[in-house]
């Protein structure tokens, strides 16, 4: 085995595990050293970004990062590790750069909070909202830099709440979040499987669970709860009783995770939507996985949809996702929301769009990377 650093020295003792903890060590300096490093430069960086006015945030640059480190991962360090580890690097130094707050759909300990943690990392501060349009309004009275909000659940479908807010915000996307759903049982600390009488969490969540349930807890009573963190506080106040929610919920309010994946699928994923100011994040490059979102206010007339959209079809350009809302501003209106392969600055696409627009209200919600397949 070759050593680890430039100049081992054996522990005193002679004693070989005591050698290799010592070259540990050592090598933890080196580290530590080049965290702090890095971090005197993205200061640097700060300044420089400061001094020309540029962007101070740019997750595809961040994606980046992570998806070179793994590509040129030689191992054995797991691949799959490299992008907490890294994210929590990322969002350290971020947090030097420029005192980010995210607003999120709360409360702590949801799927939400989860995947605020899994894209900003744990030092950006994290401010829980009490619904969707909460989270606009923080970001648009500049109160957070970013919001977190789900648009789509692979059981439940579409969240309604999050398309209609777009309908007279300015904010943009600028990403998006994909989360597994790994639903958890948890209870306090002694409570066994067996001595539970009551089972909290969310409908949704319950709805997911439901197989899991009537297998194995079929004589429990069901209580419906506002959120999987408020069902996990339940279960810590009551007695005889469990919740069901993430793991990120159970180390929040101290209960012991009894049983993992107890959802009927396990491909359910939920994604998510990070929301900003225009300006205050750059747009990708134009290369593959960029996708590009945006609303469109039709008629009711009989072809509407079909005209407008002539132009993308013959384009060639992929429409991956189509959603319809009745319009709450006028009556016979409708409001689609489209997510399209491709760059809306790519020559081709922007063409259709602009041919799209012709006649037709149109608004860009957001040029951004495709979240990372789960």
């Amino acid at each position: 085995m070759k050593p680890l650093s430039d100049n081992p020295e054996p522990a005193a003792t002679g004693d070989p595990l005591e050698s290799l903890r010592d070259e540990i060590d050592r090598v933890d300096d080196k580290l530590l050293a080049l965290l702090n490093r890095r971090a005197r430069i993205v200061e640097e960086v700060a300044l420089r970004k400061q001094e020309s006015g540029s962007a101070v945030y740019a997750p595809h640059r961040e994606r980046a990062i992570i998806e070179r480190l793994q590509e040129s991962n030689a191992g054995p360090f797991p691949t799959e590790a490299i992008r907490p580890v890294f994210q929590e690097i990322i969002s350290a130094c971020l947090s030097l750069e420029k005192g980010f707050r995210v607003a999120f759909l709360g409360p702590e300990g949801t799927f939400t909070h989860q995947a605020v943690k899994r894209h900003f990392g744990t030092s950006v501060p994290a401010l829980p909202c009490g619904s969707i349009p909460a989270v606009f309004e923080e970001v648009e009275r500049n109160a957070a830099d970013f919001g977190v909000v789900p648009v789509e659940s692979s059981s439940e479908g579409v969240v309604s709440h999050t398309l209609d807010t777009f309908v007279d915000s300015r904010l943009v996307i600028c990403a998006e979040i994909a989360v597994a759903v790994e639903q958890c049982l948890m209870a306090r600390h002694g409570v066994a499987e067996s001595q539970i009488e009551r089972v909290y969490s969310h409908p949704e969540s319950l709805t997911q669970c439901r197989a899991w349930l009537a297998s194995n807890l079929a004589h429990a009573h069901l209580v419906e709860c506002i959120s999987t963190a408020d069902a996990a506080r339940h279960a810590y106040e009551n007695a005889a009783s469990a919740a069901i929610g993430t793991e990120l919920a159970a180390k929040l309010h101290g209960l012991t995770v009894l049983r993992r994946k107890l959802q009927n699928s396990n491909r359910d994923v939920t994604r998510f939507l990070v929301i900003t100011n225009a300006g205050l994040v750059p747009l990708p490059a134009i290369e593959a996985g960029v996708k590009t979102s945006l609303l469109l206010v039709l008629g009711n007339r009989p072809g509407d949809l079909f005209n407008a959209l002539r132009p993308l079809s013959e384009a060639g350009i992929n429409i991956t996702r189509i959603e319809s809302r009745l319009s709450k501003r006028k009556t016979g209106e409708h409001v689609f929301y489209v997510d399209l392969d491709g760059h809306a600055k790519e020559p081709r696409l922007a063409a259709a769009l602009d041919e799209l627009e012709c006649g037709h209200k149109l608004k860009i919600l957001g040029v951004y990377r495709r979240a990372d397949e789960i």
